[in-house]
């Protein structure tokens, strides 16, 4: 049946904004909520009064008000934009939709097709349950629903034809649910992260995984049967796989074998960082159930700052915990968009943030107004050196990023499970 949603132009997911790179975009917003709102352009690269953060870079976008976003498609690439204002509801009730910046050139495919993945917890009339920001989501893993969408409506069969190619561009807009997609017999090709082009290669274990905020570039050759299926199925949760969408052949090839057409993208405009000049900035995330545990555990592997970072505030954090904020960078839990930055980059300076994840939860860690290559895992070079905007770091997870600090402002540096968000995993960093 049919449910009630929040929606840009009353659409789920809001319109498809597609434009050329390089292009200047004016986008006029009205507020017919009965709330407060923002627009927040995820992943692009946007003046900073233009990032849509409420009081951080703009007032919030009163009931009845209009605001005015205005910025150069600088990089081409899938992104998307949400509120982000109080975005664990309002992006929750289904407040998102897709920005794709075409490349001058365009790889050539047969179709280009842009799936948002969300999960919903619905009740069993079919409504959206209004348990949002339940302490034991926040606790936890987050708002993890019970239904799961693409483009905002229950998947039947995606019709596809033998020898067809398709570049899908897959946006997990869901609050706090990680997807690892499996497309059985197919091999997709991933071509690029978050946006940024990667040299195209095959997934590790053939899954292709995407916490909350990332999007991930696929080519798919079709090579199946005519008339045959292929199901799509999610294996992120041991023991809750389920079968997404299923690929349905067309009784009639398109080709009598998948063409061979050049894959590989054309890099983005993004200043390379020097590594063996850059400026290293430790942070540690910590908090939530068994997060005390695990801080001890870890104790002793992380060094002297990572450890004084962790113990020196265990007083304060723990009296915070008590007040609804339960999860914390370098010790401090955000109340509110408003706080004194956690790291000053100085600009124009190449920069490295060793991140460590000192909690029993996944978080998928986003920074505003860049896009920054993620170097290495657990004291290992990554393969493809890969840039991203939200990079997905599993418990006890040890990352290193790597930026050129050259888009000043105060951005805003966060976990994307919006619970986690808003229970205090947020900080400021500004790039001065």
């Amino acid at each position: 049946r049919q449910t009630a949603i929040w929606g840009y132009n009353g659409l789920l997911p809001g319109p498809e904004i597609r434009v050329r790179q390089g292009v200047r975009l004016r986008i006029a917003v009205r507020n017919d909520l009965d709330e407060a709102t923002t627009i927040h352009w995820h992943g692009v690269r946007v003046p900073n009064a233009m990032d849509g953060v409420p009081d951080l870079t703009q007032a919030p976008i009163a009931p009845g008000g209009s605001f005015f976003y205005e910025f150069d498609a600088v990089d081409a690439g899938t992104w998307w934009y949400h509120p982000h204002q109080r975005s664990f509801e309002q992006v929750g009730r289904g407040l998102y939709g897709p920005l794709v910046i075409e490349e001058p050139e365009p790889i050539r495919v047969d179709r280009d097709v842009t799936w948002m993945l969300d999960d919903w917890r619905l009740t069993k009339a079919d409504e959206i349950s209004d348990d949002f920001g339940n302490r034991f989501d926040i606790n936890h893993n987050g708002r993890v629903g019970n239904t799961v969408t693409i483009n905002g409506r229950m998947p039947g069969a995606f019709k596809v034809m033998n020898g067809e190619r398709i570049r899908l561009r897959l946006i997990n807009a869901a609050n706090a649910r990680i997807f690892a997609l499996d497309f059985e017999t197919l091999d997709p090709i991933v071509i690029a992260l978050d946006g940024q082009p990667v040299a195209p290669h095959s997934p590790d274990n053939r899954r292709i995984v995407l916490g909350p905020a990332m999007r991930v570039d696929l080519i798919l050759d079709m090579t199946g049967n005519t008339g045959s299926r292929i199901a799509v199925v999610d294996r992120f949760y041991e023991g809750l796989e389920y079968t997404l969408v299923e690929l349905a052949y067309d009784d009639t090839p398109m080709r009598a074998r998948v063409p061979d057409w050049p894959i590989e993208l054309p890099a983005n405009p993004l200043r390379e960082p020097e590594i063996s000049n850059a400026i290293r900035h430790d942070v540690v995330f910590n908090g939530g159930m068994m997060g005390g545990m695990v801080m001890q555990e870890m104790g002793g592997r992380m060094g002297h700052v990572g450890t004084a970072r962790m113990t020196g505030g265990m007083g304060s954090m723990m009296g915070m915990m008590h007040a609804d904020k339960v999860w914390f960078v370098n010790g401090v839990a955000a109340e509110g968009h408003i706080m004194d930055p956690m790291l000053i980059l100085e600009r124009d300076r190449s920069h490295i943030i060793a991140m460590t994840n000192a909690t029993a939860w996944h978080h998928p860690i986003h920074l505003h107004g860049h896009s920054f290559r993620v170097i290495s895992r657990d004291g290992k070079p990554t393969r493809y050196r890969e840039w991203q905007d939200t990079v997905l770091m599993a418990p006890r997870e040890k990352v290193e990023i790597a930026l050129v600090a050259d888009n000043p402002g105060d951005w805003m540096f966060h976990c994307h499970i919006l619970e986690h968000q808003a229970a205090g995993m947020m900080g400021v960093i500004r790039v001065a």
